[in-house]
């Protein structure tokens, strides 16, 4: 078991203060710690843009990929071996954006991995241009006239495409954040978490203030289980003029993982098959 100080690092974070990732963070390590996973047994992939960093300040096996494509990193990590508690994570610019494909596709997939999103509706590392989740008529380096797109709705999609975990949570409030992230990785299958994360320095309207106005935690009167229900909730954002925005589990569901039914993994994660005695003479003669 890992505490939270083992699971942090010495680098200093290159993160503005007042940056939303600090307490994302400190959520994480703390589900990890709290859960019992030995560090030694966590990955960590990222892409590029203010969270492509995170594996440096979080003491896991980490990798850095590229931009939109800690998804397909992460499932590719798990499948080679999934004994490991595989997390990947990524900016709504990487994830909803460039990432889009990879997105859609892994809620079909269920592989067994969290997928983190700093969803701060903005393109920070890059200094101010309109993401995937910004408002619409918001004003940014990109549309200095008023952004003319609605935003994208990765929960509405998540759960329509076969999501089996949707879940947001507000960078605001970490003991949530943190009671989310448990249930996100003890849960089997691909679970999403999308953080409303806000950026200081190039997101004037997306303020902790603006989200701790509007946001409110689902209770025990939602039913997780509900598909349309949870898709009512995913729309209540937009259809409520942002006036209530849901934060916590929208939708859940058990099915059978991606790795649980590959045959090729019955016998245990791929880096611990028996290679040397396999013979590869006929693969050579009819490809090479």
């Amino acid at each position: 078991m890992s505490t939270v100080q083992e699971l942090s690092t010495k680098e200093k974070p290159q993160w503005c203060p007042g940056c939303g990732n600090f307490s994302l963070h400190m959520a994480l390590k703390t589900a990890l710690s709290e859960l019992g996973i030995p560090r030694e047994k966590a990955v960590m992939a990222t892409g590029i843009g203010c969270s492509g960093k995170s594996n440096h300040y979080i003491n896991t096996y980490g990798y850095e990929s590229l931009h939109g494509r800690s998804v397909p990193t992460a499932a590719g990590i798990k499948l080679a071996n999934h004994e490991l508690t595989v997390i990947a994570e990524g900016g709504d610019g990487d994830g909803y954006g460039i990432g889009s494909a990879h997105f859609l596709h892994s809620f079909r997939r269920n592989i067994d991995m969290l997928y983190i999103v700093h969803d701060n509706a903005i393109y920070g590392l890059t200094t101010g241009q309109a993401s995937p989740m910004t408002q619409k008529g918001m004003k940014t380096k990109s549309t200095p006239h008023g952004n003319l797109e609605i935003p994208f709705n990765p929960l509405a999609v998540a759960i329509a495409a076969g999501g089996t975990f949707a879940a947001r949570v507000f960078a605001g409030d970490i003991m949530h954040m943190k009671d989310v992230f448990k249930q996100a990785i003890a849960h089997k299958g691909f679970a999403l978490v999308d953080v409303l994360q806000p950026c200081v320095t190039f997101n004037k309207l997306n303020t902790f203030q603006f989200w701790q106005q509007r946001v409110y935690k689902l209770d025990a009167t939602h039913d997780t289980s509900n598909k349309a229900a949870a898709l009512e909730k995913a729309f209540e954002e937009v259809n409520s003029g942002y006036a209530k925005i849901p934060i916590g589990v929208f939708y859940k569901e058990e099915r059978p993982t991606y790795e649980s039914e590959a045959p090729q993994l019955q016998s245990g994660p791929l880096v611990k098959h028996a290679v040397a005695n396999e013979a590869i003479e006929k693969a050579l003669d009819e490809f090479m």
